[in-house]
């Protein structure tokens, strides 16, 4: 593949490389820069690359070592890094899963609240549409795992949903 192919295929996952970096940091600048360092960092490594597989999986596995050397950095230097902001850039897939009364920015406030490792899963599973392997292969941890994270994610945002469903028109139960 010529770097023009790859140049091009790697713009194209742009907006989801965001979306995934804004649930990891949590800060749009600090997304920012974790989105130019994985792009920089892939464009060294575009040899390494196999055309014909997964560029989405590759990235958001190269911003995970990232995020992962980043606060290891941190916590050297005696840093906390938490992480608690997350703005989502609308994505139609996970609007429709919502749209059943309740408004995406109530979600996203919810979303916000969400420790790390569930919106990281969150993030990549339902809205970047990995499958479980694929995001256990991202986040280092075994399928059960990313199971177990989303199940619990899941729950916990419509627990927390639950006090407006009511409201929004949704039976409750």
């Amino acid at each position: 593949m010529g770097s023009t192919d790859f140049k091009t295929e790697l713009t194209a996952l742009l907006p989801r490389l965001r979306r995934f970096a804004l649930a990891k940091v949590g800060d749009p600048a600090a997304a920012d820069d974790l989105v130019q360092a994985a792009c920089e960092r892939a464009w060294r490594a575009r040899d390494k690359w196999v055309p014909g597989t997964r560029m989405d999986s590759w990235m958001f596995t190269i911003m995970q070592n990232l995020h992962i050397d980043e606060i290891r950095a941190a916590s050297a230097r005696g840093i906390n890094e938490g992480s608690e902001a997350l703005e989502l850039v609308e994505d139609h897939q996970w609007s429709r899963r919502v749209e059943a009364g309740v408004a995406l920015d109530q979600v996203v406030r919810i979303m916000r609240q969400l420790p790390e490792s569930m919106r990281e899963v969150l993030a990549l599973v339902p809205i970047e549409g990995l499958s479980y392997q694929e995001a256990a292969a991202v986040l280092g941890v075994p399928v059960g795992t990313v199971m177990s994270r989303l199940a619990r994610a899941r729950a916990e945002l419509m627990r927390r949903l639950q006090p407006d469903a009511g409201a929004a028109g949704w039976a409750t139960t």
